[in-house]
């Protein structure tokens, strides 16, 4: 007697998301775009606060990059605890400390409180990023709909990037800069309702405590090092920044030496060997490294260059926000014509081209020529970052969906904090290079404030004394040409960085890329169904 083979049943297909799920999105797009939002007006609002406060230009670079440092330093930690002890708790808990913050930032007396307060933003905000991220993927387990999903949450973040110049703008034309910062509270207060009915808990029930020596061993390693390249990059080589980098290496090795040991680690070492995920993440950091370095100072460019108001300034850079957005309709188009690491490379090579085009444009061009090329960086950006974060979710099982967000927005905020501190250096050491002697005349404060950096001088200087309005002049030159050189240096690492995606990065992402070296074997199918269909093949 003959027998049949039967084959084995595929697995079910994942239930499509209802309106519940959809409106779930919502809340959390809704998160996502109001960090957007208070990134954006920050720079908007620099010259006023400048204007108020009179912080050093290190003072002024804290202020950008603080927020960056703190949220780097504990997203890990972060990451892992939302996936212990709750998301939806651990995202509301950050969303009521992010509109604390903001109120205490919006009333700061001093650049020293705006610092300390901009750093309680960042530990709040460390526990909304992954949450977030991580969320998305335990409520849409399908590849498809994550990928609608994600195509969202990132036209929120892009979005918010839009509505943060324009809503600034109005604002900073009427009240004074700390109202950029008191929008976030009712935004935030929406979050924590609505998320309260509306979000699904998820946890990870089978997972041990978070470990409380890795997390301090994680912190000891991140904000060390980013602190001495900040200041190697600021002051030159010191005995405080060389010592900060030996702590941090010794704590970084000490942290991944741990993480190999444990059963359930801080930072899954093994989802490095997935090439979607390890060269994504690399990929992602060079460029965020390169345009949050750049981007940090345009609006003040515009501002105090061009003499746009601030309203002016944000309808200017609406174009890179506009066409971030709009390419997430056509991202699944790209990704399946030009594969994972194409469109990212593709996307990265764009916004360097972008960059150039506004390099040349700002003494050459004109204001169209640089909106052309803030349109082709938002282009670039939007689909960069758009296949970026959807080949690190669909690396990993749901269970650890937190974690590699975590490692992923780490990289970001890393990213961001060396780019407006290394970047920024330069910036401001071609500035001071290219400024040129001082007026004779010219008193000895306003001289001061000229050697600190144009927003320090606009808000110190009277441009109604000719050897006054002589210095500005040469400050505004001397800054536009060191942005012009800062923005060729960003252009360059992008290139660099498209490059290695598309060479690195596998055609099919994160669906190719195999099982987590992490749990070999036992954890295979579970990661194939995280892959999505073609890893089930």
């Amino acid at each position: 007697m003959s027998q049949t083979l039967v084959n084995p049943a595929p697995p079910p297909a994942p239930q499509a998301p209802g309106a519940r799920q959809w409106a779930a999105l919502a809340v959390l797009t809704l998160a996502v775009t109001l960090l957007a939002i208070d990134s954006t007006v920050l720079a908007l609002a620099i010259p006023s606060l400048s204007a108020d406060l009179g912080p050093t230009a290190t003072q002024l670079l804290w202020i950008g990059d603080v927020y960056s440092f703190t949220l780097a330093g504990l997203l890990v930690t972060m990451g892992n605890l939302a996936d212990r002890v709750g998301r939806r708790r651990l995202l509301l808990i950050g969303t009521t400390g992010f509109g604390v913050s903001s109120v205490l930032a919006a009333l700061a007396p001093s650049a020293t409180a705006l610092i300390a307060a901009r750093a309680l933003l960042g530990i709040s905000g460390a526990t909304i990023m992954p949450s977030t991220l991580s969320l998305i993927r335990n409520i849409f387990p399908g590849p498809r709909h994550r990928t609608t999903a994600i195509a969202v949450w990132s036209a929120g973040s892009s979005g918010g990037t839009a509505l943060g110049p324009l809503v600034g703008g109005v604002l900073l034309e009427h009240f004074w800069w700390g109202s950029v910062f008191l929008i976030n509270v009712p935004v935030m207060a929406a979050v924590v309702v609505t998320g309260l009915w509306l979000l699904p808990e998820s946890r990870n029930d089978d997972g041990d405590p978070v470990d409380v020596v890795s997390a301090v061993l994680s912190v000891a390693a991140i904000v060390p090092v980013v602190y001495a390249v900040k200041s190697f990059a600021h002051d030159g080589p010191t005995l405080t920044a060389a010592v900060a980098l030996v702590a941090g290496t010794v704590a970084g090795r000490a942290f991944l030496r741990r993480q190999r040991r444990l059963t359930t680690p801080l930072i899954d070492v093994g989802l490095f060997r997935l090439p979607a995920f390890t060269w994504a993440v690399v990929a992602t950091v060079m460029a965020v490294f390169a345009l949050a370095g750049l981007l940090y100072f345009f609006s003040q460019y515009l501002q105090l260059v061009r003499g746009y108001s601030t309203l002016q300034a944000g309808l200017t850079e609406l174009p890179t926000s506009v066409s971030s957005i709009a390419v997430v309709a056509v991202v699944a188009w790209l990704v399946r014509r030009l594969g994972h690491g194409g469109a990212l490379g593709g996307g990265l090579v764009l916004s360097a081209a972008g960059l150039v085009v506004v390099a040349v444009a700002e003494s050459w061009g004109g204001i169209v020529l640089i909106c052309v090329g803030l349109l082709i960086i938002g282009t670039g950006v939007g689909l960069a970052f758009t296949v970026s974060t959807g080949a690190v979710l669909g690396s990993v099982p749901a269970s650890r969906a937190g974690a590699a967000s975590a490692i992923s927005e780490t990289g970001l905020e890393l990213g961001v904090a060396l780019g407006i501190a290394v970047l920024g250096t330069v910036q401001d050491v071609g500035y001071r290079l290219l400024l040129g002697a001082v007026p004779g005349g010219v008193p000895g404060p306003v001289a001061d404030a000229a050697r600190q950096s144009l927003a320090t001088l606009a808000g110190a200087a009277d441009p109604s004394y000719p050897e006054q309005a002589q210095l500005l002049a040469q400050a505004r030159t001397a800054f536009t040409h060191a942005m012009q050189a800062t923005a060729l240096v960003a252009a360059v690492i992008l290139l660099l960085a498209g490059c290695m995606a598309a060479r690195r990065v596998p055609a099919a992402g994160a669906e190719t890329a195999g099982p987590s070296a992490r749990t070999p074997g036992a954890a295979a199918g579970q990661d194939a169904e995280a892959a999505g269909p073609a890893g089930r093949r």
